[in-house]
Formats: structure tokens, sequence, C-alpha cells
């Protein structure tokens, strides 16, 4: 058989659907809340212990980028329930049938 003629390739089989994922890991409030709660308590040792005064600007850093991130996340779940075309997917944990 000359070497530039192949035999079909059999279909690959089916991939197995992987399980969903437990809704308390899809929720991302615990996460914000937890980032939000480490950054303020920095923030706090910043500016009240003189000794970490360097870590003032990091702390303020953190927070700011924690808000900001908080917002766009906000801002495309919103985007995502109104249904508008260029939002972001699976931003809600999907619910149990009632």
């Amino acid at each position: 058989m000359p070497s530039d003629q192949r035999e079909p390739s059999p279909p690959p089989a089916a991939q197995p659907e992987p399980p969903a994922l437990p809704a308390a890991l899809l929720d991302p409030w615990p996460v914000v809340v937890a980032g939000a709660l480490l950054w303020a308590l920095a923030a706090i040792a910043a500016f009240t212990v003189p000794a970490l005064e360097s870590w003032r600007p990091i702390a303020v850093a953190g927070l700011g980028t924690g808000a900001v991130g908080t917002s766009i996340f906000l801002w495309q779940r919103t985007a995502a329930r109104r249904g508008a075309r260029g939002a972001q997917t699976g931003l809600e944990p999907r619910r149990a049938a009632e």
C-alpha cells in the first residue's frame, strides 16, 4: 500500500460529560468577601502599625483592585441577567429544578 494512502481512522468515541461542580464552588461571593476582608485588614494594619508603613501603597492598591474587579463582575452579571449580547455566560450558579 503506498504511503500517501491511509485508511480512514475510526470516529472518536464520545467523551463522557464531566459532573457539574457543587453550588458552593460556583458561588463567587465567599471569595470576594474573603479577599476584601484580607485587604481591609492589611490596610488597617498598614495605617495603624508604624513599622508597616511601607505596606500602605500595596494595601490601598489591593483594595482598589478588588473594588474595580468586583464592579466589573457585577456589571457583567447585570448584563447577563438583562440578556445583553456581549455579556459573559455562566455568571449565575445553576439552580436545581424545583
